[in-house]
């Protein structure tokens, strides 16, 4: 069979539309897609522009320091813990001692809070406290050993025996009775 100049033309013209027609499809898709990118681009831009890596390294290091000083705090009321533990147990030794020694403790008192000291690099907590007792003589000696004894990482400031004297005149009524004012510093230290 064979075809003439009009049905080449026609099959010729066909071809061309097929071909066009694909082209044209082809286009249209690759515009399409071109604008949803475009589309993807401008909303990642736009996230991009509202987290900046400035902004974010400021979040960051707000959030760093915001955690620095909760672990501060943190810190800091761990060692005001140890530090009422350390009271309390500190009073019970001298409650202790007071009983061993048959003294009356008329008061203890923090002369503040206990600081921290470098002694041959090693930090050492210091409690200071002043302590007032009344008994015998010898009572209220042995009470300043005893307290040696139970502190050895302490030292004793001072002490300051107070023997009353009667007066001839006054009426007797009341006993009078020596008493002691102490001044001690007890040393702690706790490994890390």
């Amino acid at each position: 069979m064979k075809l003439g100049k009009t049905a080449w033309v026609f099959l010729a013209i066909g071809f061309f539309v097929v071909v066009g027609a694909g082209l044209i499809m082809a286009y249209y898709e690759n515009e399409q897609e071109q604008i949803r990118l475009q589309q993807e681009l401008s909303l990642t831009q736009e996230t991009l522009t509202k987290y900046s890596p400035k902004e974010l390294s400021s979040r960051q290091e707000e959030v760093e320091n915001r955690l620095a000083g909760a672990e501060s705090e943190l810190e800091a009321a761990k060692a005001n813990l140890r530090q009422s533990i350390e009271s309390i147990e500190v009073t019970d030794t001298i409650f202790d001692a007071a009983a061993t020694s048959n003294v009356k403790i008329l008061r203890i008192r923090s002369l503040g809070t206990p600081i921290d000291t470098v002694v041959q690099e090693l930090t050492l907590t210091v409690l200071s406290l002043s302590v007032k007792v009344e008994g015998d003589i010898s009572d209220l000696v042995n009470f300043v050993v005893e307290l040696n004894g139970k502190f050895p990482s302490g030292a004793i400031e001072s002490v300051e025996i107070i023997v009353p004297v009667a007066v001839e005149g006054e009426e007797e009524e009341e006993e009078l009775t020596p008493s002691a004012d102490i001044l001690l510093s007890i040393h702690t230290y706790e490994d890390d």
